[in-house]
């Protein structure tokens, strides 16, 4: 099930972007990216709807994943 960020409180979208983020590791090519920032671009895709917050009712969780081609 796809969650609407704007149903989400803030404090909460924030807590589960950073959850994903640090579960993703820290390994990000040449250069690193602080925590703020990672955080920051995975709200800006879940803002332009590159990426989706999905809850499996199966496994109880959340995730974030990008939005699959329709």
């Amino acid at each position: 099930m796809i969650i609407p960020i704007d149903q989400l409180d803030a404090q909460t979208l924030n807590n589960i972007i950073e959850s994903f983020v640090l579960r993703e590791g820290t390994d990000y090519g040449d250069y690193t990216t602080d925590l703020k920032e990672k955080v920051a671009q995975v709200k800006a895709q879940l803002e332009s709807g590159e990426a989706v917050i999905e809850y499996s009712e199966l496994h109880e969780t959340v995730d974030i994943k990008k939005k699959e081609s329709e």
